[in-house]
Formats: C-alpha cells, structure tokens, sequence
C-alpha cells in the first residue's frame, strides 16, 4: 500500500465507524422512547376493544334476559322484568359503591399515617 492509500483506507474506517455510531445513537433513542409509547398506544387500543366488546355482550345479554323473563317468566308483564333487571342492576351497583367507598377509605388511612 502506498501511502495514499494508507490515508484513504483510515478515511473509510473513520466514516464507517461514525456512521456506526449515529446508528447506534439513533437505535438507543428510538429503543427508549419510541418503544415505551408504542407499547403504550397498543395496550390502550386493545383495552378500548376489549372494554367495547365487553359492553356489547353485556348489553345483548341484558336485553335477552329482559325479553326472556318478560315472555316466558311473567307472561308479557314487562314490568315484572325490568323490576326484576333494575333490582340487580342496582344491587350491583350499589356493591360496586360500596368497595369503591372501602379501597378510598384505605387510602385515605395510609395517606394519614405517613403524613
């Protein structure tokens, strides 16, 4: 090798080790935060399908049992079933009140001992 070649032989090494770097830079960057906002993005899109699911069935659900108990349990008395529907609803309801009540408390009770 002639010296020329010397220098343009550590010329490309130079430039093949900067671009080396910029790359990993580049993937260090994208690795810390493109990734943790995808993974974030892609869990709350499946959530939203899920929980949209879940309220569809519910909803099918409800109106088949309201149709069942007004046809076949209480022979066309509509009333009957929405009383029958809206007494569960509400009992559930009325749990989901409740514990919502009890974890606040609790919170509440830590806040209060490290303050």
């Amino acid at each position: 090798m002639t010296g020329g070649e010397q220098r343009a032989a550590q010329h490309d090494d130079w430039a093949s080790q900067a671009t080396q770097l910029v790359e990993r830079f580049v993937g260090a960057v994208r690795d810390r935060s493109v990734r943790p906002v995808l993974f974030a993005v892609r869990a709350l899109v499946v959530g939203s399908l899920v929980s949209l699911i879940v309220a569809f069935i519910l909803v099918v659900v409800a109106i088949g049992v309201v149709r069942l108990l007004t046809a076949d349990a209480f022979g066309g008395r509509v009333w009957a079933s929405d009383l029958v529907i809206g007494g569960i609803f509400s009992a559930a309801g009325a749990l989901l009140v409740k514990l919502g009540g009890i974890r606040r408390s609790e919170d509440a009770d830590r806040r209060s001992a490290h303050g």
